[in-house]
């Protein structure tokens, strides 16, 4: 590809009519105000703000039903090119996530440039560990945590699960929406000025050129309104997932863009809602290789 072309290819609101995807973070920001207000007054649901570090940026935002036995837990990474949007962003599936009996959890991180994408990367980690190790107190299942994450957040969430340490052990299942997963075309594009990549950082934080085995159960999401290098590394990690002997589901959700197939993460009769509620039943009931779903239309509300 040209310069040009690259600069195209990696830019997901160039299949926005008109180039603008900041209604989309209105309405993150929005839903998201919404949802976590009405869990805030309901009786039976656990609030929680969860530090894992000394900055403001370093804490997870918890819900949980309060219930006798733990439930499942998904936690949630945010997109923006690891230099935009927080966690209060990304609450907007929390509502429906608990209607399921679910738990919620979303992840802040600090951005770049103020982190390099490494320290990223290590926040994750330690977010999820944090996580871990809190979960009798917080009232969730900690072997059955599924780790979702959007854009560049399923590129930090794929990061997280190639860990080496307890944190890989920890993580059930894997939901990676419109992520991406090869860094090395980023350098010499605009979205490269903030982040300061090399060829070195990239490739030790490409989970398309990691090691893979023993992953967790994972689907992968993107929608059909994308560009086709997002695409195409959506594709290449469910194969390279595949190879290694995970248990992977492919699906390509028709009518949806890079910004708003997000937004149906936990809605049920949706495409990606119901395939993120299959993942969370059929955890411990999982065969081996590639599953390439049918496209769907979104469901009509």
């Amino acid at each position: 590809m040209t310069d040009v072309e690259r600069e195209r290819e990696y830019s997901p609101s160039s299949c926005l009519q008109d180039g603008d995807y900041q209604p989309f973070v209105t309405k993150y920001r929005r839903t998201s105000e919404e949802a976590w207000c009405r869990l805030t007054e309901q009786s039976g649901v656990s609030i929680h703000v969860v530090p894992y570090g000394d900055t403001d940026s370093q804490n997870i935002n918890v819900a949980v039903p309060a219930t006798d036995q733990p439930v499942p837990l998904l936690v949630f990474i945010h997109g923006g090119y690891w230099q935009e949007l927080t966690s209060s962003d990304s609450l907007f599936p929390s509502q429906s996530c608990l209607e399921r009996g679910w738990g919620f959890a979303a992840i802040d991180h600090t951005l770049a440039p103020e982190a390099s994408l490494d320290q990223i990367v290590g926040e994750c980690c330690l977010a999820v560990s944090t996580l871990v190790a809190q979960a009798e107190a917080l009232g969730f299942d900690a072997s059955r945590l599924i780790l979702t994450g959007s854009s560049a957040g399923a590129h930090l969430a794929a990061m997280v699960a190639t860990n080496r340490g307890d944190t890989r052990t920890d993580i059930a299942g894997l939901v990676l929406v419109s992520g991406i997963f090869e860094l090395e075309p980023l350098i010499g594009t605009s979205v490269n000025d903030r982040l300061g990549l090399d060829q070195e950082v990239s490739r030790r934080n490409s989970p398309l050129k990691l090691e893979v085995a023993g992953f967790p159960s994972t689907l992968i999401a993107y929608g059909a309104d994308e560009t086709s290098e997002f695409k195409a590394q959506s594709d290449a990690f469910a194969e390279h997932l595949a190879e290694a002997g995970t248990t992977v589901s492919l699906l390509e959700i028709a009518g949806r863009n890079h910004f708003d197939v997000v937004l149906e993460l936990t809605q049920p009769k949706t495409p990606l809602g119901d395939a993120v509620g299959q993942l969370v039943q059929s955890l411990r009931h999982t065969t081996p290789g590639l599953q390439r779903l049918p496209e769907l239309r979104p469901c009509q509300h």
